[in-house]
């Protein structure tokens, strides 16, 4: 019944403020969602069979524009989502921004660039900002930008340590605009600090997803019938070591730490979802605010993460991966302009959110940012603003892990562990868009997955009637990390006179990966 009912909600809500002109009275305003830790095909709305129940989500994507090529460009640490909420804030690639290794010493990222960023943007262009999201693993000094700024690490299972935190910080805001008739245009930034671990979800969500916050290391969390069933590219290892040793999203997830087994997995899905409703819901609460100001029809929203997720996908439980499960983001945008329903590629980066908002605001994006404005794919002008993707991870051992994807065909290479890992993987996406590998056939995997993976669905990269493309795609790999100055090189590649960069100092890795 309550589901039903904030789904009717909702339903009127956005019926409210189908696609008007951009002659707009106002300028327009921004709520900027995003979330910790999620991959889109957790979502209904990129995998229709998810148990996930999120009617406001949902909702969004009926009302306005779904991306389903939507990236993040990757990392150079554990946490990925440093860079990743660099990116976002000032739209530079990933070798550009100013934690990058000898970014700043050999010129590639200008110097204070926090005054360049998303809310000191603008600041400067009469809007009022505010933000409220988790603590760390971002971008602090451009986080200092906003006006109002409430943050906070909320990972708990009750309204004060929960997701609801965020959201009554939201709400607390409008109604101090509301109190003083302030009719200045708003940018909003509203982040989550879960479904990041550790998972706790609220007793009745996990009640409804049969997840328990387990915490007994020793022990295997209970079997549940109501449990999410196990993702469909499931593995219970991942057919070659990843190259991080000791990685925390690897071996140290609490109620999870080095298992793949079905219980675990299952459990843990639960969880994410207990933790994504309880976000739907939140997002809910703000929306009937700005309903009721009269503001709905004259906002822009956005719904994204910072990256996605694996937690049993390929046999792998964290974000330090180039699969699509972990590589792309939910990308949904609702606004005026935007026609409800609709679907595009996109071919994105979260480093063009900055050059896209501030195109919708009819603001001057800052020379320093490198994104392109993909609002002619929200208005349907255009179906992407890029022909080819390109995803680096090497937060573990160097060179790391390299991807390139252009159309249907995606590459990924790894060189890690001192030379003792070198694999290639290579995927037409529109045959195998999970990205099935040959463990994924067995019967002992399948019998679990309920998977049928025909004989095509696997890597390619071995398949002789693929070798001319598996070249061709090698090549553009090369030159796309030759365009982004990408410090290394792989070793099947010209070291084109590289020296290894020289890191920044970092501080504790285990707990910095933890926030």
């Amino acid at each position: 019944m309550l589901h039903l009912s904030r789904l009717r909600l909702l339903t009127v809500i956005l019926s409210l403020c189908g696609p008007v002109s951009n002659g707009f009275a106002a300028r327009p305003n921004f709520l900027f969602i995003i979330v910790d830790d999620q991959s889109p095909f957790d979502l209904k709305v990129y995998d229709p069979k998810s148990q996930l129940d999120t009617p406001v989500i949902n909702e969004l994507a009926a009302g306005g524009i779904t991306l389903d090529a939507a990236h993040h460009m990757g990392a150079f640490v554990g946490a990925v989502c440093t860079p990743s909420r660099h990116m976002v804030m000032c739209g530079r690639t990933l070798w550009h921004l100013p934690i990058a290794p000898d970014a700043l010493a050999k010129g590639r990222c200008p110097e204070h660039l926090e005054e360049q960023t998303l809310a000191a943007v603008f600041n400067r262009n009469g809007y009022d900002t505010m933000r409220t999201c988790k603590n760390g693993n971002s971008y602090e000094a451009a986080n200092k930008q906003f006006t109002v700024r409430q943050d906070a690490t909320k990972r708990g299972g009750t309204a004060e340590s929960g997701s609801a935190w965020h959201a009554e910080q939201v709400l607390n805001y409008l109604n101090e605009r509301e109190q003083a008739q302030d009719e200045d245009p708003f940018f909003i930034y509203y982040g989550f600090s879960h479904p990041h671990d550790t998972r706790d979800g609220t007793p009745e969500l996990l009640r409804k997803y049969g997840a328990t916050n387990h915490a007994d290391r020793d022990t295997l969390p209970p079997t549940n019938p109501a449990q999410p069933p196990l993702p469909i590219n499931w593995l219970p290892k991942h057919p070659f070591f990843h190259g991080q040793p000791n990685l925390r999203d690897e071996v140290a997830v609490s109620g999870v730490w080095e298992r793949r087994d079905e219980r675990t997995i299952r459990n843990e899905v639960g969880r994410q979802f207990a933790c994504s409703e309880n976000i739907d819901i939140q997002i809910g609460r703000v929306l009937k605010k700005l309903s009721d100001m009269g503001e709905l029809d004259n906002t822009y929203i956005f719904y994204t993460s910072d990256h996605g997720m694996a937690i049993g996908r390929h046999g792998l439980q964290g974000k330090q991966n180039l699969y699509e499960h972990t590589w792309r983001v939910p990308m949904i945008v609702k606004g005026p302009g935007i026609a409800a329903g609709t679907r595009a590629p996109g071919n994105i980066y979260l480093l063009d959110v900055l050059s896209t908002v501030c195109d919708l605001a009819g603001i001057e994006a800052p020379k320093s940012s490198e994104g392109i404005s993909f609002r002619p794919v929200l208005e349907g002008a255009k179906r992407t603003v890029r022909d080819v993707l390109y995803g680096a991870y090497c937060g573990g051992t160097k060179p790391g892990m390299r991807c390139v994807k252009q159309g249907d065909w995606k590459l990924i290479q790894y060189d890690v562990m001192d030379g003792d890992v070198r694999e290639t993987q290579l995927f037409n996406l529109a045959d195998n868009a999970n990205e099935f590998l040959d463990q994924h056939h067995a019967a002992d995997v399948t019998a679990l997955t309920g998977a049928e993976p025909s004989a095509q669905q696997r890597n390619l990269a071995d398949d002789p009637a693929h070798a001319v493309k598996l070249k061709e795609m090698q090549a553009l790999l090369l030159s796309e990390m030759r365009r982004l100055d990408d410090p290394y090189r792989l070793w099947n590649q010209p070291d084109d006179g590289l020296t290894a960069p020289v890191p920044p100092p970092r501080k504790n890795k285990r707990r910095e990966a933890a926030k």
